[in-house]
């Protein structure tokens, strides 16, 4: 009797795992995922060359030639 009823304990634990389980892979599937915003700042090269220490190098290179 003892075996049976850690068979069904058992049985039972697993059923409420599956069943959180499944509900939470659910739950993740119907959650949005926010928009992604246009940048406002240029990104990559562009943002570098934006930037005021380059601009500064590239004034003190001209007028070092």
């Amino acid at each position: 009797m003892d075996g049976e009823r850690k068979r069904g304990e058992r049985l039972r634990s697993f059923a409420y795992g599956a069943a959180l389980g499944a509900s939470a892979a659910i739950a993740a599937a119907r959650r949005r995922r926010p928009r992604r915003r246009q940048r406002e700042t240029p990104a990559g090269l562009a943002a570098f060359e934006d930037a005021p220490c380059y601009r500064e190098t590239v004034e003190r290179e001209r007028d070092a030639s």
